[in-house]
């Protein structure tokens, strides 16, 4: 073990006795004030449970199962004037609070207080510190936004109720942690960048709103071509506003026993309201126009009914729902589904300085020899996926040749590869 790894090692051990410590002295502090590798060492949030239980205990047989540090490590934090140790329980603890904060931060551990907002709750307005609790608090992933939390509210919400169920059977719930589409990655219109902006001053505002009556407010309608991003910014919204997204789509709600369909609705919708405040997203939703144009069958008829009435009493103001519907074809929509929608968000294929931006952003990690400008020119009529699709194409095909440079023909190999693709997309057989 050389010095460097034996000093990270025994700060990582102090991180834990002054998180430990000074969250037992607060009471203010919850399970948001504590950084991801602080839940986990200290068993915060199992079970899915937002309560911490006090105080927070630090052993040596912890730090050797979890951090995987070895047993000098722990010997050397022992020896500092600062720790006490209890022999019969193996625990370190911080007898002397201002020392150890002391030693910590002249040894290094100015970064780990600028994450972890515990350590920035205690050290924020001393000396030679410029950190802002809220501002660390703010930045800390939140635990409500995990995989765990989720399965672990919806497990309580479903158990006993068999209607509950089976609608969460319908549906694919995914917390904000297990979204990959961020809107970093993502190059929005004006308007997209807009509709955002008033989701989140709604949010925050949730009881001002209701307060006057103000309810009107949360169904969007996404509109545009296939591979425009529609799904993209849905599922990157639940990132950006800490809501937990609802997928369905509607032909899967169809059951095969059609008088079970409008019950199937109605329970959707019952369930996205308990998991308040969440995206319910429902794509392909022409399906519903398709349903009340050609099809002749009461049951469905009455479903498509049952769905519209849903939309129709559904409110982000007032249940903490976002609905947000997503369609291919929006001429196909009658006034009766339009209506229902506040808002309509435009998704149209990407101008010339959209789709630089987007061939920019894919290539932002990757060693690529190409006129940006020039891509962008010659990619007329493509969508969002499209870019995408191309870029991965010239990615395998450098890779193909044992490269991870791409140059002007893998480009060029890509371009040929989604080309292809829409010649064949607009084959009539």
């Amino acid at each position: 073990m050389t010095i460097e790894t034996g000093t990270r090692d025994v700060l990582a051990v102090v991180e834990l006795l002054l998180t430990a410590e000074i969250f037992n002295r607060n009471e203010a502090l919850d399970i948001n004030d504590l950084h991801p590798r602080c839940r986990e060492f200290f068993g915060a949030g199992s079970g899915g449970s937002t309560e911490v239980k006090r105080p927070l205990v630090v052993s040596e047989g912890a730090i050797k199962k979890t951090l995987g540090i070895p047993d000098a490590v722990c010997q050397a934090v022992r020896q500092n004037p600062f720790v006490g140790y209890d022999e019969f329980g193996q625990r370190l603890s911080l007898p002397s609070l201002d020392a150890a904060a002391g030693w910590f931060l002249k040894k290094g551990g100015a970064p780990r207080v600028g994450e972890n907002p515990v350590l920035a709750y205690f050290f924020e307005g001393k000396d030679g510190i410029t950190v802002r609790y809220r501002d660390i608090r703010a930045k800390n992933p939140r635990f409500e936004d995990t995989k765990e939390y989720m399965e672990a509210k919806v497990s309580r919400l479903i158990a006993g109720s068999e209607e509950m169920r089976e609608a969460r059977d319908l549906l694919i719930i995914s917390a904000p942690d297990e979204v990959e589409s961020t809107l970093e990655k993502l190059v929005c219109t004006p308007r997209q960048e807009e509709i955002i902006r008033k989701i989140a001053v709604a949010l925050e505002h949730r009881d001002f709103l209701k307060e006057h009556g103000i309810y009107e407010f949360g169904r969007l309608l996404f509109v545009g071509p296939p591979g425009t991003g529609k799904t993209s910014l849905a599922l990157a919204m639940s990132r950006e506003l800490h809501m937990p997204v609802l997928e369905v789509r509607l032909a899967m709600v169809t059951s095969q026993y059609l008088g079970e369909t409008s019950k199937n609705i109605d329970r959707i919708f019952d369930l996205a309201k308990k998991l308040s405040p969440c995206i319910l997203f429902i794509d392909e939703f022409d399906f519903v126009a398709k349903t009340r144009v050609s099809d002749d069958h009461g049951a469905m008829k009455r479903a498509v009914n049952m769905l519209l009435k849903n939309i129709d009493q559904i409110s982000f103001v007032k249940n903490g729902v976002l609905l947000i519907g997503a369609t291919n074809h929006p001429r196909i929509l009658d006034e009766a589904a339009w209506r229902r929608f506040d808002e309509v968000v435009e998704f149209p294929l990407p101008d010339q300085a959209m789709r630089q931006a987007i061939i920019e952003k894919v290539a932002a990690t990757l060693d690529c020899d190409c006129d940006f400008a020039d891509l962008a020119a010659r990619t007329e009529g493509f969508s969002g996926s499209d870019i995408r699709m191309m870029m991965k194409e010239a990615v395998l095909s450098a890779l193909m040749e044992d490269r991870r440079h791409l140059g002007p023909a893998d480009i060029e190999q890509g371009l040929l590869r989604v080309e292809e693709r829409n010649v064949i997309r607009g084959t009539g057989y």
